[in-house]
């Protein structure tokens, strides 16, 4: 009788200590990351900047830094960046910004004036936007916003951040020689890209201590544009790239999605220009959390 159960107690001390090594000779399984948080001193300002067609990349951009637990408070957008800026602010996420972007005909946003020289009026754009935003003004958004536009009589740089959504959008997309200026109280106003490619100073106005620049701007090449459209916002370009470039160096983070090959008007490059958005994001988020980090202590 002590014999089976002297063996079964052997095998079960064996068992036990087979495991026991087991243990002690593998490695733990890592605990998982933790979402990154950003710090609560740290006011996320993001200036979106003006490239017509390129302007699908901030799309990528923001869903990269959703994805990853930077947290968005204000947002300033110009021209191009003014209308994803606006659908952002509003409330929508990533995503649904995505979805419109697919769903985009660009005869919606188009309504060409013969009268005006064939100038795009820029109606359809304004009407188009206030629809996707719920017909809401400006100041009732979740997140504060800006749309940067040109006072054409001084060539001051002016930022609506209450009032019509669609019209201040429109006022910071009429580039000069493509849409009409848009008339708003007794003044006149142009795209944004003349005196603020990336609106920095915008995000800082709203209350951000910390911007995410986003420039999808075109440098001068030396290579001609094919288009009506891709002629005028490069000169637009060519008139705001020495002010651009002082504004972006008061940025703590500037992004710069590859879309270089993008023309103004490639709308059916969407896709390309939002992978581009992800990819540029991606590839700065360990500096972005380091920089929120270095903000954090300072603002003890």
């Amino acid at each position: 009788m002590n014999a089976p159960l002297s063996m079964n107690f052997k095998i079960s001390s064996l068992i036990v200590g087979i495991s026991l090594l087991t243990a002690c000779t593998s490695n733990p399984p890592a605990p998982p990351t933790p979402p990154f948080k950003a710090p609560a001193k740290v006011k996320v300002g993001l200036a979106l900047g003006g490239g017509a067609a390129k302007g699908f990349a901030h799309i990528g951009v923001i869903k990269m830094l959703e994805a990853n637990g930077i947290k968005i408070d204000v947002v300033a957008g110009t021209s191009a960046g003014s209308v994803v800026g606006a659908m952002y602010a509003s409330g929508m996420d990533a995503f649904a910004l995505q979805e419109h972007a697919f769903s985009l005909d660009e005869s919606r946003i188009r309504d060409v004036n013969l009268l005006g020289g064939g100038l795009v009026k820029g109606q359809k754009l304004q009407d188009y936007v206030n629809q996707l935003v719920g017909n809401k003004a400006m100041q009732q958004f979740p997140k504060p916003f800006a749309a940067v536009a040109t006072e054409l009589e001084t060539g001051n740089r002016v930022a609506f951040s209450r009032g019509n959504t669609g019209q201040a959008v429109r006022a910071s997309s009429s580039i000069p020689g493509v849409f009409m200026p848009v008339i708003i109280g007794n003044k006149s106003f142009v795209d944004g890209g003349v005196v603020s490619p990336v609106p920095v100073d915008a995000a800082r106005e709203l209350g951000a201590n910390f911007v995410i620049a986003v420039d999808i701007s075109s440098k001068a090449t030396g290579v001609a544009a094919t288009s009506t459209l891709g002629v005028m916002s490069q000169a637009v370009v060519i008139m705001g790239q020495k002010l651009g470039e002082q504004e972006l160096a008061r940025a703590d983070i500037v992004i710069r999605p590859k879309v270089g090959k993008i023309g103004a008007a490639d709308f059916d490059m969407k896709n390309i220009a939002i992978l581009e958005g992800e990819k540029a994001a991606l590839a700065m988020l360990p500096l972005i959390r380091q920089k929120m980090a270095e903000k954090a202590n300072t603002n003890k």
